[in-house]
């Protein structure tokens, strides 16, 4: 898969189907079941590692596990989660994320309105995802796992850095538990593709994490989340499952929505 098979497909208006993944076992499986994008998120952090959140994953980790994800899918777009710490300034995330694309990694996703870094990253040939909305990194700042935008200030700033990042060449964005009338409106204003989790289904394709949409849960599930697992016999069929709804529109609905 290619980044431009990917905007092609955006642009005709077929959904992205996006889940996280970690290993070779497990990205050779979303790899047969016809899986868009594998996401080596730093969410493996909580799932794999048992953290209550993100912040303890380090530029190992993600090498680690990129190249792990890598040796199973040898067709899949491969998109890498830059961790905490490793994009404080843009020269540093310059430096990490050419270590993630040596790893396997044919983009590399970063937190927040980091315009600077993705203009360097972008100058220097790497294809960046951007992460708005609630961002896993600043749990402690936004004081909690709380949906992000409600407000009229909150959904302009989120705005204003879509459109900042766009503008400064990111291809893709993860918008994360906001509501998902603002996700629809960033859709619809700017060029790169949106990858909804927790944010309506309007976006151009969804993400969720692997573990989640297989009913494997350390705590409580979110809201966003559907078991795939229900009623499938198999955990490829769940994943088939889970592209096919992401496919046909059928998930998310307005339950797994804000």
């Amino acid at each position: 898969m290619k980044l431009a098979e990917l905007q092609q497909k955006a642009e005709r208006g077929e959904k992205i189907a996006v889940l996280t993944c970690y290993d070779a076992s497990f990205a050779a499986l979303c790899e047969a079941a016809n899986v868009d994008v594998l996401l080596v998120g730093d969410s493996l952090g909580m799932v794999l590692q048992g953290g209550s959140d993100t912040l303890a994953v380090t530029m190992g980790d993600m090498e680690y596990h990129t190249r792990c994800t890598a040796s199973g899918a040898k067709n899949s777009y491969i998109v890498a989660d830059l961790p905490y710490g490793s994009d404080t300034t843009p020269e540093i995330a310059l430096t990490n994320a050419r270590a993630l694309m040596a790893a396997g990694a044919h983009m590399v996703k970063l937190e927040g309105g980091k315009v600077a870094a993705v203009k360097l990253l972008v100058e220097n040939g790497i294809p960046v995802c951007a992460h708005l909305g609630f961002t896993p990194q600043s749990v402690h700042e936004l004081g909690g796992y709380k949906v992000q935008g409600r407000d009229e200030a909150g959904a302009r700033r989120i705005m204003e850095d879509a459109v900042a990042l766009d503008e400064a060449g990111a291809a893709m964005v993860v918008l994360e538990m906001m509501p998902a009338a603002l996700a629809k409106q960033i859709t619809e204003r700017v060029h790169m593709m949106t990858i909804g989790i927790g944010a309506g289904p309007d976006c151009d394709g969804q993400v969720l994490v692997l573990h989640d949409m297989l009913g494997i849960y350390l705590g409580k599930s979110p809201r966003f989340v559907r078991n795939f697992m229900q009623g499938a016999t198999s955990i490829q069929q769940a994943v088939e499952y889970y592209v096919a709804a992401v496919k046909d529109g059928t998930f998310p609905t307005a339950e797994h929505s804000f």
